[in-house]
């Protein structure tokens, strides 16, 4: 397990990393030379958390709307289990697909892998489903498409009041 004892400008990095990195070719060496730390250190900071299970993954989230894309639809796959390993990889990599995850079935719910699509307008999304599918050979999905957004925001680990400055953009 890994020491979560962290220095004061450590806390100060991980209060500005779990929010939008800084918009820029360097985004860690920004924050490092925001708190006082070296772009190595900061790196080092990260990796740690993840390697010792504090953290799952670190990465980008596609705020679709923002991007042109005013529609999204969560896909669900049946995915036979000795395609499992191939099927998610494929639709992992590819650039209309923002998240790939699989997950046990239930009783009345066969499906074991699940996309998020997004497209300008609903057609875009069935449509990309249907060629998908053809192309995978996964006749068994289903389109979950949202009524509404109800959340959008990450998790708060560090803002402790000596920080304020931290939500401060780079």
């Amino acid at each position: 397990m890994t020491n979560l004892d962290f220095s004061q400008a450590e806390k100060r990095a991980l209060a500005i990393l779990q929010r939008d990195l800084p918009d820029s070719a360097t985004p860690f060496r920004d924050v490092a030379e925001r708190v006082g730390l070296s772009e190595d250190e900061v790196l080092a900071l990260v990796r740690r958390l993840k390697e010792d299970g504090v953290i799952r993954r670190f990465g980008a989230t596609l705020r679709h709307q923002k991007a042109g894309y005013g529609h999204n639809a969560m896909v669900a796959w049946k995915v036979p289990e000795e395609r499992a390993e191939e099927v998610g990889k494929t639709l992992a990599a590819r650039p209309e697909i923002s998240h790939c995850y699989r997950r046990r079935t239930a009783e009345d719910w066969p499906y074991t892998h699940y996309t998020m699509l997004h497209g300008r307008n609903p057609g875009e999304c069935r449509d990309l489903a249907a060629r998908l599918a053809a192309e995978l050979g996964l006749p068994d999905y289903d389109i979950l498409e949202s009524e509404r957004e109800l959340k959008k925001t990450s998790m708060v680990y560090f803002a402790p009041d000596d920080m304020e400055d931290a939500n401060d953009p780079i």
